[in-house]
């Protein structure tokens, strides 16, 4: 593969794999009228697809990133997804707090990718 691809391919598949996984977990939330054991089963179904993107990323990023770096990514990756998601069909607002939390957080990924020793 490509240098640039095994770079890109991995989070580009893991804000795919969030979509579905935020989906799972959150979309429910819009349909609270609904059984608990039917929501259970449909975020199931959701999430299905998002492990076959998030394993094989996750493989794939290892020959690139460490684990450490793909889970510092996912987790920035998570939190973007989320914020889009849960104003975008959820339609709630994100906060100055949740933003300045969700900034802490990245700040600790780029400190992950920080390599040791460098300056600047």
């Amino acid at each position: 593969m490509p240098p640039l691809l095994a770079r890109l391919l991995p989070p580009l598949m893991l804000i795919a794999s969030n979509l579905f996984m935020t989906t799972a977990w959150y979309g429910h939330l819009k349909y609270k009228d609904r059984a608990l054991w039917l929501v259970v089963l449909v975020s199931w179904g959701i999430a299905f697809f998002e492990y076959w993107l998030a394993v094989p990323a996750n493989r794939m990023g290892s020959n690139v990133y460490s684990a450490a770096q793909l889970k510092a990514m996912q987790e920035v990756i998570t939190l973007t997804v989320f914020a889009g998601f849960s104003v975008l069909y959820l339609g709630q607002k994100i906060s100055w707090n949740h933003a300045i939390g969700f900034a802490l957080i990245a700040l600790g990924a780029f400190f992950v990718f920080r390599t040791p020793g460098a300056t600047g």
